[in-house]
């Protein structure tokens, strides 16, 4: 296990040590003050951010002819990686004393190197950073090996080229992220084309306005996996030129330079383009266009500095150890000019300093490695590097975002919404204009329906009326002839007497009369109905016309909206840049929130180990394994329970850091160490011995044996203990990352949940720090998969033990976390409990069966996207419940 340093600091749960020296330097402010500049102004968000150069120094091993050569002499180098300081001697009693970002020993791991040198730059360039990772030193030092080192036989062995395309690889997405390579070489002043030798003389552009430089004819290759890159790189080493000198049987005799592009999409949560309510506003402030953020990676593995008369160059070799000297030479040039902060810097004298313009003075991160041997023969060639790096730790970059937001993409979101909405439009004027025809048709319906009505009405009342005049007149006739009969009678009354009508008759003729009246008016009533009725009807038509009216001027109304959108878009793009810098602030603010950066001192323990130095007396340098085999590690064990806090403190500290090495862990649980630091977890009160001790712990629980004696010893309960009283996140984050490291063993799973190791990890969430979470996760994570794993063995059935203790409703709502490290490990989790059938009603009936849907449709990794399918079609319980909700899959 590789630590980076002297500091705290913690990755997976692991203690690890890193640099005291701020990487960036920033100063820190209150947070109203950042609140502040938050708010101000957009152009924030591009301001550069100072960031100084790093220099580590690495010390290379004797090689055979030193061995011998040089048997009866001591190493001019003397290194104090504790300290970061390396010693050169100048005779057996004086020395230089130098400091550097970091000291690697000639012991040091390919993996220690690249934690220390090249990861945070890598790190940088995936956030949208240019970063630069250069190799110097005189030749046969271990430059190459440093760098390029493909590691096909050992795999320890892999330089920082292939690990740094690891990372990269593990960190972006081929759905919408792209990687593309380019390696060349400076050879006598010209720049040629390692992926094809034809090309092999490139010319350098630059940006007038930025200050960019490009080299357009360089062979870009897009790739996406790490063969293809390894592949590439055996292609450019091969056709890079190389020698055989006195001083290394394979000499670079060119500058190869690796040309790293990552381009990232930055995807942020986008509202509905549409709103129930008719919110327009709300809809256009919700389309973000997304981020584009391109990072530059350049590795670049100098050609060694050599002097003529100790390489025995000859012919064309001694032409070109010249023209490597003379770069060199101008980029020495260069960085002292920039560490004196000098009006010219000198970047047009060789085709090298123009390439690291960016790098040295510019807008890179920047991390140097120097390279030295320890024979006393080249200690002129040893100092000269040394002083290089010295002088470039003086220079400071000005760190900038690569980023840009993709106008192109939202257009077209933007063109297929506006499609939508036109496509909706003429629906809805199809359907209103079918509503206004059928309106119509049913009012001309009703109008011919009361006119068939009234004309039916009025033929009646003509029937009737004709039918009783009718009989009106039939009886007039009748009354008539009986008249005449009267007349008729003998006893009728002398002639020229108007026969007298009776008042029955009179009675009778007035009541038709008034019947007929009566019949006339209701008759003139039904009209008067039947033409309200009419009038109605016409209203209801013209009421229908008026809403068809109002309806088309909405329509109007929504077209002329759907033009401001247009507008509105350079609104979004200020508010965006603003939400942008929030988030970097944030994101500034979080860094600056981890771990406090300590320096162990344990004065009295280096006291005695400076004492054992001297006792020595040989002038070797012992490793730092040997130093503390010297003191003794019980003896710094005994430390830990002194009545000093503050020895207590130290001694603490240095256990932790030597738990870091894997080496040293044996040691450690032998001597009693393990015992001493749960002890400390049970005793102490002090918030800086429980955060370190359970850092030391997590790096311990990394072995499976260790595993096994840290619950053997009742660990998980103090651990618990620890976590109920302690509200510092660092603390919390170490704590959950020893309690991931054990759920991961599949022999501690049942007495790990009885001992309540899930519902420590599940009251540590009260924390609302992301890193606490990402613990706490990827512990939910293997103990999932563990469970997972013994049920297909057949050696665990009922229901998971996470559900029965209540972390599934976590589990839901984190599912979809926008920390990608907190989100992986909780869609492992779900998919680990959804192998096994009996959790299946419970994950459905708590809203996991949709989470699952969405990571087997959207999850960025492919393999969890694979896991979660592979587990929703061989689910019966699954299947049904979705043809149940009718989920199409």
């Amino acid at each position: 296990m590789a630590t980076s340093g002297g500091g705290n600091s913690y990755r997976n749960g692991t203690y690890r040590s890193s640099n005291p020296k701020p990487y960036v330097k920033s100063k820190s402010l209150p947070l109203s003050t950042t609140t502040h500049r938050r708010n101000s102004t957009a152009k924030d968000h591009r301001a550069a951010v100072p960031g100084r150069v790093r220099v580590a120094v690495r010390l290379r091993p004797r090689n055979a002819e030193e061995s011998v050569a040089d048997a009866d002499f001591a190493d001019c180098v003397e290194l104090q990686p504790e300290l970061k300081r390396l010693k050169l001697r100048k005779n057996n009693w004086d020395a230089d004393t130098y400091q550097f970002d970091e000291v690697l020993t000639e012991f040091a791991s390919q993996k220690r190197v690249y934690e220390v040198v090249a990861r945070p730059v890598v790190e940088t360039v995936l956030d949208g950073y240019n970063g630069t990772i250069m190799a110097y030193g005189q030749t046969g030092t271990g430059k190459t090996y440093t760098l390029g080192r493909l590691g096909e036989e050992d795999t320890a062995a892999r330089g920082i080229m292939v690990r740094a395309m690891e990372d990269i690889f593990a960190n972006v997405s081929f759905e919408s992220d792209s990687v593309s390579v380019s390696y060349l070489q400076l050879y006598m002043e010209t720049i040629q084309d390692l992926l094809d030798p034809t090309n092999d003389n490139i010319t350098i552009v630059e940006d007038p306005k930025t200050g960019d430089v490009s080299l357009p004819g360089a062979t870009i290759v897009e790739i996406r996996n790490q063969q293809s890159f390894i592949e590439l790189l055996r292609l450019g080493e091969a056709q890079r030129f190389a020698a055989n000198t006195k001083l290394n049987t394979e000499s670079s005799r060119s500058h190869a330079i690796l040309m790293v592009q990552v381009k990232r999409y930055i995807n942020g949560r986008e509202a509905a383009l549409s709103t129930e309510n008719g919110n327009d506003q709300h809809m256009v402030k919700s389309l973000k266009p997304p981020v584009v953020r391109k990072g530059k990676l350049v590795v670049i593995d100098l050609a060694g500095s050599e002097r003529i008369n100790k390489s025995g160059s000859e012919g064309h070799t001694l032409e070109e150890a010249k023209s490597i000297n003379l770069s060199l030479s101008a980029l020495g040039k260069c960085i002292n000019a920039l560490a004196e902060n000098s009006v010219h810097v000198p970047f047009r004298d060789s085709k090298l300093t123009r390439l690291l313009r960016d790098s040295f003075g510019g807008t890179a991160r920047t991390s140097l490695i120097i390279t030295i041997g320890p024979s006393p023969r080249h200690r002129g060639e040893t100092a000269s590097t040394i002083m290089f790096g010295q002088r470039a730790m003086k220079v400071e970059n000005m760190v900038k975002l690569k980023e840009e937001f993709d106008y192109k993409s939202l257009s077209r979101r933007l063109d297929i919404e506006l499609e939508k909405l036109i496509m909706e439009h003429e629906r809805q004027q199809k359907t209103f204009e079918d509503e206004i025809e059928r309106l119509a048709t049913e009012a001309e319906h009703r109008i011919s329906e009361a006119e068939r009505n009234h004309s039916d009405s009025l033929e009646k009342e003509r029937m009737k009326y004709q039918k009783d005049y009718m009989e009106s007149i039939k009886k007039l006739e009748e009354q008539l002839v009986m008249n005449h009969r009267k007349n008729d009678d003998p006893h009728k009354k002398p002639s020229g007497e108007i026969p007298k009508v009776s008042a029955e008759e009179l009675g009778d003729l007035k009541r038709m009369l008034q019947k007929e009246t009566l019949s006339r008016k209701a008759a003139e009533g039904e009209v008067n109905n039947l033409k309200i009725q009419v009038a109605e009807l016409k209203m209801s038509e013209a009421s229908g016309k008026t809403e068809m009216l109002k309806l088309h001027k909405r329509l109007e109304d929504e077209v002329r909206q759907k033009e401001k959108l247009e507008g509105e878009i350079a609104i979004l793009q200020s508010q965006l840049l603003q939400s942008s810098h929030e988030t970097h602030e944030t994101r500034r603010e979080v860094d600056r929130g981890g771990f406090e950066k300590e320096v162990g001192s344990l004065d009295s323990l280096i006291s005695q180990v400076k004492l054992q130095q001297h006792a020595s007396g040989n002038g070797e340098k012992p490793s730092m394994a040997k130093l503390f085999e010297q003191v003794g590690l019980h003896k710094i064990l005994s430390l830990l329970e002194a009545e000093d806090a503050d020895v207590r403190i130290h001694a603490v500290k240095v256990v932790a850091n030597l738990a870091a090495e894997e080496t040293n862990q044996g040691k450690i649980v032998e001597a009693g160490g393990l015992t001493s630091l749960l002890t400390l977890l049970k005793s102490s009160q002090d918030e800086t011995i429980h955060r370190v001790a359970a850092g030391a712990i997590a790096n311990l629980a990394m072995n499976e044996t260790n595993q096994e004696l840290i619950m053997a010893q009742g660990g998980i309960s103090l651990l618990s203990m620890t976590a109920d009283n302690a509200d510092d996140p660092q603390t919390l984050r170490m704590i959950a990352g020893a309690i991931a490291n054990l759920c991961g063993n599949d022999k501690l799973q049942t007495k790990l949940r009885s001992e309540g190791g899930i519902k420590a990890l599940l009251g540590m969430v009260r924390c609302r720090h992301p890193d606490v979470h990402a613990q706490v996760a990827r512990g939910i994570a293997n103990f999932a998969k563990c469970e997972s794993r013994a049920s297909s063995q057949g050696t665990k059935s009922g229901r998971s033990f996470l559900i029965e203790d209540g972390a599934l409703q976590w589990i839901v709502q984190n599912a979809n976390n926008e920390s990608s490290s907190i989100r992986r490990h909780i869609e492992l989790a779900l998919c680990h409990l959804a192998q096994h059938e009996v959790n299946a009603r419970d994950m459905i009936s708590g809203g996991a069966l949709w989470e699952l849907v969405r990571i087997s449709r959207e999850c960025s990794r492919d393999d969890i996207k694979t896991l979660a399918h592979r587990t929703l079609i061989s689910s019966p319980t699954f299947q049904t419940e979705m043809r149940r909700l009718r989920i199409n899959y």
